[in-house]
């Protein structure tokens, strides 16, 4: 059974990626380079609107609710917000899940 703590994370993580659009945007952050300025990984803003055909405004209320689970790590460097899968957590809440079910 999970532990009573974990459950929140838990709850907050299927939320975030109960909606396609999240996914596509998960998707789209575990690709390996191709961002605006070469990076290995992440993606600003931008390259998240590009890729997934969404606006400004759209991605930036996905990103909160992606960044609220902690699916997702944000970081400003100069005018931008990079952001990029949170591995880490996404495998543990798969485990949890695993043992949910």
């Amino acid at each position: 059974m999970i532990m009573a703590d974990a459950a929140p994370d838990l709850d907050r993580f299927l939320h975030a990626i109960a909606d396609p659009t999240r996914r596509r945007i998960l998707h789209a952050l575990k690709e390996k380079g191709g961002n605006s300025i070469g990076k290995e990984t992440g993606l600003c803003a931008g390259d998240i609107e590009e890729r997934v055909k969404l606006s400004q405004p759209t991605v930036s209320h996905h990103m909160r609710i992606l960044e609220k689970a902690n699916v997702v790590e944000a970081k400003r460097e100069g005018h931008w917000r990079w952001y990029r899968r949170n591995e880490k957590l996404i495998a543990e809440m798969m485990r949890e899940l695993k043992i949910e079910l």
